[in-house]
């Protein structure tokens, strides 16, 4: 029997679970140092907090979802200019009491903003939006021009 080197390219059976493997792990890594996780260190968790979003095109508007659990409505600032949707905010810390033998912190806190350039134009002056239970909705009208609109074409 002779000893032949593996090369992960010629097996096909475990090629892509291989790089996929890979690509989780870096991507872990990456998420946890953007999460401060990997050094414990909890001063950068009051600088990167982004919130999740949820962006969805009707064909008469956009819709978008933003979850800010623990943000007041009134520490967030909604702009449009140019078809590009800001949003800013902060979410701001609560102080507790350090209770027990440990004391651990995974909340985040902190400045935000995030930015959408949107592929239509958007009728500014009839965007609205609904901060319920830590979503902000925010519902953005197309204008008429950025409608779809279906033109026959006659064949001669």
């Amino acid at each position: 029997m002779s000893l032949v080197r593996w090369n992960p390219v010629s097996d096909p059976t475990s090629f892509p679970s291989d790089i996929l493997n890979v690509q989780r792990e870096i991507n872990r890594m990456f998420d946890t140092f953007f999460r401060c996780g990997v050094s414990g260190d909890t001063s950068l968790m009051t600088t990167t907090w982004s919130p999740a979003v949820d962006l969805a095109e009707r064909e008469d508007e956009f819709t978008l979802k933003v979850e800010l659990p623990g943000v007041n409505k009134d520490d967030v600032k909604i702009t449009m200019q140019d078809n590009m949707l800001t949003i800013r905010g902060e979410k701001k810390q609560q102080q507790e009491s350090k209770e027990g033998n440990y004391y651990h912190l995974e909340r985040s806190y902190g400045s935000f903003q995030r930015s959408f350039a949107l592929p239509a134009t958007v009728k500014g002056d009839k965007i609205e939006a609904m901060y319920r239970d830590g979503v902000l909705s925010i519902t953005l009208p197309k204008a008429e021009e950025a409608k779809r609109k279906e033109v026959e074409v006659k064949v001669k």
